[in-house]
């Protein structure tokens, strides 16, 4: 499957299927926040969250390549990510773009 950022494939033509999506929401564990705090106070990238974070990203994009394979799309377009806190220990990331399929 195609991931491009980008509204269209440089000579490719294709058919709109529709707005794919893929969503997690991720708790941080006792042992992050702990590391997390610690960090804080000398500075520095908190690497339990980044992973974490990374990991969630990797989870939203292939349930939103799982959704554009049941529609038989050969690719998205206009990929794009969004997080959010939804409560206090939690984030949602969210992976959405355009399923085309190639004529």
């Amino acid at each position: 499957m195609k991931l491009v950022s980008i509204e269209s494939i440089p000579g490719q033509n294709f058919e709109v299927l529709g707005v794919v999506k893929g969503t997690i929401v991720q708790s941080k564990n006792l042992g992050r926040d702990f590391m997390a705090g610690m960090k804080t106070l000398v500075g520095g990238e908190i690497t339990g969250y980044t992973e974490m974070l990374v990991e969630a990203r990797q989870i939203a994009t292939k349930r939103m390549v799982d959704e554009a394979e049941k529609l038989g799309a050969d690719a998205i377009v206009g990929v794009r990510y969004a997080s959010s806190s939804v409560m206090q220990g939690a984030a949602e990331v969210l992976a959405f773009g355009t399923a085309v399929k190639y004529l």
